[in-house]
């Protein structure tokens, strides 16, 4: 399976994982010039910015180890575009990662809250 595709259904995965913990699921892949989040969620009045990061096999260690600070920075100007173009700047925000290994029924979904703040 070619790995966007893939990608994509591990964000599925996580958007069903998030929907069934209690989350309301608000956009998905909301990308804009300055970047992309994969999922944006609300639980508790509590905006998140998900990135989701998925490997076939744990052998490599988590994904969730690949956010590096770079991507964390993408990801910060990501969402601040998008809380200016839906006007939220009044809402408590937090980035989330959502880790993934394996693919379809065994796949195993880690989710990390507050994995990273804006500030580094």
């Amino acid at each position: 399976m070619h790995t966007r595709a893939w990608g994509g259904l591990n964000e599925q995965l996580v958007a069903q994982h998030l929907i069934r913990a209690g989350y309301v699921l608000l956009d998905a892949n909301a990308s804009c010039r300055r970047g992309e989040v994969d999922l944006i969620a609300e639980r508790e009045g509590v905006l998140c910015f998900v990135e989701v990061r998925s490997r076939r096999t744990a052998i490599w260690g988590d994904p969730s180890q690949t956010v590096t600070g770079a991507k964390q920075r993408k990801i910060v100007r990501a969402a601040m575009q998008w809380l200016a173009t839906h006007r939220s700047f009044d809402r408590m925000i937090r980035f989330d990662v959502a880790s993934v290994v394996g693919s379809g029924p065994d796949a195993h979904v880690e989710y990390l809250p507050n994995a990273f703040d804006a500030g580094f």
